[in-house]
């Protein structure tokens, strides 16, 4: 079944007088514990894509499309219905730089109370129901008495997304988790995010990180200045890439055993304040031909989609 489904969502900040689409028609369907990872530049969007599913945009706003959760629309639900019905019952987010989110004047018990008030569970044994979120990401009940400050960063990592998972949602986003993390912590937050999809909880994995993509992730959204370039399965996107930018970011990517040399992507994103009405990725592009300065279509693939000319 269809746990989440984004249909032509645009989204638009508004800075100094001008207008900047940041999220420009984006498409897609998470299924019933299926990962789906966004990847893309720094800038492309992706961030703003999770915090529109979450509606915690600061300074931007949706223009148009829609969210759908199991088949009713979550942003035509008022902000009261939606923070107590949707937002960390249904939907939570692992913010970018989760660790630094942690209030430095509470401690990690007082943290955890607070979500759990909020969401009126007033009545129940907090001690037992954080339990089983500290034991989900592998922490001991030792933390709760510890200030952020007394905690490593991987710790501190570890108890944000406990947080996250502790009205038990449906649907994690989680952005950018293993940021500024070292490579063992990053592995232990990749190992717990797999453990989390395989006990039945679907995810949306944005990052810029092709590596932790294709560890966590069924498919994959390759980003490109507010659109979605192309989606598929992971195993599709990455052994049989379409669309030029795709190829790109595969080949600037490091691999482990060697082989050929790197090759970096010259020049930058356009500016979003007044984006190509073409293909946006035309200047950049080593197959651009001159009908690329058009919409390009988006053409099925067997596996998803990709909006390339290259494909009419």
């Amino acid at each position: 079944m269809t746990a989440l489904s984004i249909k032509d969502l645009k989204v638009q900040y508004k800075i100094k007088d001008k207008l900047i689409n940041a999220v420009d028609g984006v498409s897609l369907s998470l299924e019933d514990n299926e990962s789906i990872g966004i990847v893309g530049e720094s800038g492309c969007g992706k961030s703003t894509l999770g915090l529109s599913i979450i509606r915690s945009l600061s300074g931007g706003k949706i223009e148009s499309g829609d969210v759908l959760l199991d088949n009713k629309s979550i942003l035509t639900m008022s902000e009261e219905e939606f923070g107590k019905k949707v937002r960390w019952k249904e939907i939570s987010m692992i913010f970018q730089g989760a660790m630094n989110s942690l209030d430095p004047v509470f401690s990690i018990k007082q943290q955890f109370e607070e979500i759990l008030k909020e969401h009126h569970h007033e009545n129940e044994n907090h001690l037992e129901i954080i339990k089983k979120s500290l034991d989900s990401v592998g922490l001991p009940m030792s933390v709760l008495d510890k200030f952020p400050h007394e905690l490593s960063g991987g710790m501190k990592q570890r108890a944000v997304i406990a947080m996250a998972l502790l009205l038990r949602p449906k649907i994690v986003i989680a952005d950018e988790p293993t940021t500024a993390l070292d490579v063992l912590v990053q592995a232990q937050i990749l190992s717990l995010l797999k453990k989390l999809k395989k006990e039945g909880m679907s995810l949306i994995l944005i990052s810029h990180d092709l590596g932790i993509i294709s560890e966590v992730s069924d498919k994959v959204g390759i980003m490109y200045a507010g659109k979605i370039a192309e989606f598929g399965t992971m195993q599709d996107v990455y052994s049989n890439p379409k669309h030029p930018y795709t190829q790109a970011l595969l080949k600037s990517t490091p691999k482990i055993r060697g082989g050929s040399d790197l090759i970096s992507l010259k020049g930058n994103p356009p500016n979003l304040a007044s984006p190509p009405s073409g293909c946006r990725f035309y200047d950049r592009c080593p197959q651009a031909m001159e009908k690329c300065r058009k919409e390009p279509p988006t053409i099925k693939t067997k596996a998803g989609y990709v909006s390339c000319w290259l494909y009419e």
